[in-house]
């Protein structure tokens, strides 16, 4: 299965969830199985690196962020992802009009918008919803 996580510029929330995905099917033994990927709805940020405080997080957590370059969503991740998950309901209308009907499930990570921290700069908070999405969408993909 794979995944393509989905935030406003994919240097905070959507490359913390891949980094966090990553990890989670690691320490399942589903790193075949799952893969993680993350992309931009909008152009803000395109071809930087993870916020620095997305970084320090997920060190501190003791998972590797996976390397990174912010990209911009592209209607062919509707056909390539089985999955495509966006953080708020901003990034799931720029979803569903970049993509439109396509093959991959389209949702958002949470039934909640996930603590966006370039705007609260609040990056445990972030953490602990994204940790909270992956792990309750990777039971789903495992079928527990």
């Amino acid at each position: 299965m794979s995944v393509l996580f989905v935030c406003h510029g994919n240097i905070c929330r959507s490359p913390m969830a891949e980094s966090v995905m990553t990890h989670l099917a690691a320490l399942r033994g589903l790193s075949e199985t799952v893969v993680a990927a993350s992309a931009a709805a909008r152009t803000d940020a395109l071809g930087c690196h993870p916020h620095r405080e997305t970084v320090k997080i997920l060190l501190r957590e003791g998972i590797l962020p996976v390397p990174h370059v912010a990209r911009l969503l592209t209607r062919e991740d509707g056909e390539k992802f089985d999955y495509i998950v966006g953080m708020d309901e901003y990034n799931m209308r720029d979803i569903r009009a970049c993509v439109g009907e396509c093959r991959a499930h389209v949702r958002p990570l949470l039934d909640r918008p996930v603590a966006d921290p370039w705007y609260t700069g609040d990056f445990e908070a972030t953490y602990r919803d994204v940790l909270e999405g992956c792990e309750a969408l990777l039971n789903e993909i495992a079928g527990l």
